[in-house]
């Protein structure tokens, strides 16, 4: 049997729309496919891959893991678990952690968790979430209908109740809504596939003050922006505010699927036994890597560097610029970075995502206007100058077809 792009349309359901480039080989920061052909991966499996393809780490983790347990279920817990947990309540404000397979089901757990603390602790008519529009939360029908983009959660009948949104960085606008009806206060402290958009500093004061003074729970989604990815452990360390609640995923497995919510004492109680679950939360096996992501993640020299290595894309990038004008400006931080088009190329994103392709350079959108970059955090310095090098080229293959097709 040929394993081609055509088999995926043939057996598989068409929700996704995948390259005809099928990866078949990963080593750091390259990646070969079918035929051979290398890429230099600035996607990292969208913000997943914390350490690249295969890092000795994780793969001896998993080889070690491997050996010995891999699934129980939580009618007993196991080693790998225990010590994971510990080490993120450890680094972080939280006391108590829940693990999942997902960011969306930790999300979940976090939603379910503050509807019932509300509950217990202020009634029934405790229940209003507030979200942000463009925000992203998962793909379950209780997170993407708190996630900020309606075309995600129409046509699926009725939606949760009790969730309304507004613009992220508009203090004035929440403060309109929020009140002592709010249960919880939903938001990334980066937006990620809204478009690569950072809180600013009296946004997230004032988001944090409005909920104390409401007995709201403030949610962090760390999903994305966790984990190093921002130079900081999580990105609420850099910001001087502090959540209730937050859920990590994506790079805490280092490309094994695993996710958590973490959370205090005081509200982690409120799950109760019996109140909500998971079959393969805390799996040994996607625990045991996630240990090993963890530790090699949370030191000062891969944080440090990942700072350098920003500072690496944004000058690469603004060179490009220079060169070619397409970018509005280059935002995010850390290794979460989006270069917005300008007028001239508005849209165009996914021109620009194919043409690397095309060059050999692995790269994302964040929405129709936004290239995003969200490689390893410990990519090669020499891996970035070269896979910048590919991305001028797909720049110039772009507006060299622009400029054609306005004199045709």
């Amino acid at each position: 049997m040929q394993a081609n792009r055509e088999l995926f349309d043939q057996v598989m359901v068409p929700n996704y729309n995948p390259s005809e480039v099928i990866p078949v080989k990963g080593k750091g920061s390259r990646v070969w496919d079918q035929k051979g052909d290398e890429y230099i991966d600035f996607a990292g499996g969208i913000a997943v891959n914390c350490l690249g393809h295969c890092h000795p780490a994780l793969v001896n983790a998993l080889t070690e893991q491997g050996q010995k347990l891999w699934h129980l279920s939580n009618v007993m817990t196991n080693e790998p678990a225990l010590r994971l947990a510990k080490k993120i309540t450890d680094a972080t404000f939280a006391d108590k952690v829940y693990f999942a397979n997902s960011g969306a089901e930790a999300n979940e757990a976090a939603l379910k968790l503050a509807r019932r603390f509300a509950l217990d602790n202020y009634g029934e008519d405790k229940t209003q979430i507030i979200a942000f529009n463009k925000g992203f939360h998962g793909r379950t029908f209780f997170t993407v209908t708190v996630g900020g983009q309606a075309a995600y959660s129409d046509g699926f009948g009725p939606k949760p109740a009790d969730i309304v949104h507004c613009d992220y960085n508009d203090l004035a606008a929440f403060e309109k809504l929020i009140s002592d009806k709010t249960c919880a206060v939903m938001m990334e402290p980066l937006q990620g596939e809204g478009g690569i958009i950072t809180a600013t500093k009296e946004f997230v004061e004032g988001v944090r003050a409005l909920c104390d003074k409401h007995n709201a729970l403030l949610i962090f989604d760390e999903v994305q922006s966790g984990v190093g990815r921002t130079g900081e452990l999580y990105a609420y360390q850099g910001l001087g505010v502090t959540p209730d609640i937050l859920s990590t995923a994506k790079a805490l497995g280092g490309g094994f699927p695993i996710g958590a919510m973490i959370t205090t004492d005081a509200i982690a109680k409120h799950l109760k036994v019996g109140t909500h679950g998971s079959t393969y939360g805390g799996n040994p096996l996607a625990c045991a890597v996630a240990e090993a992501a963890f530790d090699t993640v949370n030191t000062p020299e891969v944080l440090s560097q990942v700072k350098v290595k920003e500072q690496l894309f944004r000058d690469g990038l603004n060179a490009i610029n220079d060169k070619y004008n397409v970018f509005a400006e280059v935002r995010g931080k850390g290794l979460l970075l989006g270069a917005v088009l300008n007028d001239s190329y508005k849209d165009r994103a996914r021109d620009f995502m194919l043409a690397s392709t095309k060059h050999g350079l692995m790269t994302l959108v964040a929405g129709t206007n936004v290239l995003r970059f969200t490689p390893s955090l410990v990519i090669p310095n020499e891996d970035i100058t070269a896979g910048l090098a590919r991305f001028e080229m797909a720049v110039a293959d772009v507006v060299a077809a622009t400029a054609q097709a306005a004199s045709a």
